[in-house]
């Protein structure tokens, strides 16, 4: 018996608890690589912020992605329709439902943010995706992820080029897939973006499919409620003519400010321990650079005022609690 199917026998509300509890640690024990992570990140995209509002964000994007993550597993544990009972209201469900009766198919564009597997069951509800998906590491938890994604209604591909082809075809055919836009490609398959002002590099995948086949476009998100009774979906309207454009860099940079606005909308939802920026052209990877040299890039990345104009400090001020929780 795999290990992991425990969790289909532990209530919501304890694992939750015990996610909490891991929270509280991990914020203990500053030199925890997680940590490290997050402050590289928020060092490099927040510089306005003073350094209480960093801890206290610190503290909940930890909070938040502890939480997600015995979430997503539980919710492979789970048959769908379990998921399906713990998602309470859906904002702006016209959007996704316009993009679904596209002719040209569409692309749902999901950031690493929230708790986006148990939005999964929810989605394949409106069709059957054709879906990308790259086996992890440990051969019980792949066959865990895989056997609860294999009750959905989706067809997993590989991510290679058979499967860029089989997305393809779907959407050609009218059909949807998702798309999770914001995890480091190879350099083969990304250009070298902005992303919170920062340039790094940034996959191509979704701003080629949109480009070759006119989709629509839309971004989907499942938060947290404040109150921990479910979750919210939130559906976002790509539409920028930016998005299509055939210049591949034009196109990437567009969709990443469409996350970007995602993302500010529930910043300490995003998966900040997520090492999204380890590949910056004329530094490498941050995480791996000695403070002096890292400080050095942030100082003078700063002075140059080159970030976008969504940047998060203005969203903050020195007395705000940034998650309603506390």
């Amino acid at each position: 018996m795999n290990p992991y199917h425990v969790f289909k026998f532990v209530p919501l509300s304890v694992l939750q608890m015990l996610a909490r509890f891991v929270a509280w640690v991990i914020v203990k024990i500053p030199s925890l690589s997680i940590m490290r992570t997050i402050h590289i990140n928020m060092a490099l995209i927040t510089d306005k912020l003073s350094e209480p509002q960093k801890r206290a964000l610190t503290k909940d994007i930890i909070y938040h992605q502890c939480l997600s993550s015995i979430e997503s597993i539980k919710s492979w544990a789970m048959p769908p329709e379990w998921s399906i009972a713990q998602i309470r209201d859906v904002h702006n469900k016209d959007i996704l439902l316009e993009g679904l009766a596209n002719p040209n198919g569409m692309l749902a564009i999901v950031p690493h943010l929230g708790t986006w597997e148990m939005m999964n069951a929810w989605l394949n509800q409106f069709g059957s995706p054709t879906i990308m998906y790259k086996p992890v590491d440990g051969r019980f938890a792949n066959e865990f992820i895989l056997q609860g994604r294999a009750r959905l209604n989706a067809t997993l591909v590989p991510t290679d080029g058979s499967g860029v082809k089989a997305v393809f075809k779907t959407l050609k055919q009218g059909g949807f897939s998702i798309v999770l836009p914001d995890h480091v490609p190879d350099p083969s398959g990304g250009v070298v973006v902005p992303f919170f002002g920062i340039k790094t590099l940034t996959s191509t995948l979704a701003s080629k499919l949109a480009s070759k086949t006119k989709c629509a476009l839309v971004g989907l998100s499942c938060i947290r409620r404040n109150d921990g009774r479910g979750f919210d979906i939130y559906c976002y309207k790509l539409d920028d003519p930016a998005l299509y454009d055939r210049n591949t860099e034009v196109a990437t940079h567009a969709l990443n400010q469409a996350m970007e606005h995602m993302i500010k909308d529930n910043y300490s939802h995003y998966m900040w321990g997520y090492r999204r920026f380890k590949r910056i052209p004329n530094l490498g990877n941050p995480y791996r650079k000695d403070k002096a040299t890292l400080a050095a890039f942030i100082r003078s990345h700063h002075a140059t005022g080159s970030r976008s104009g969504n940047d998060v400090s203005g969203s903050f001020t020195d007395d705000t609690n940034i998650d309603n929780r506390k």
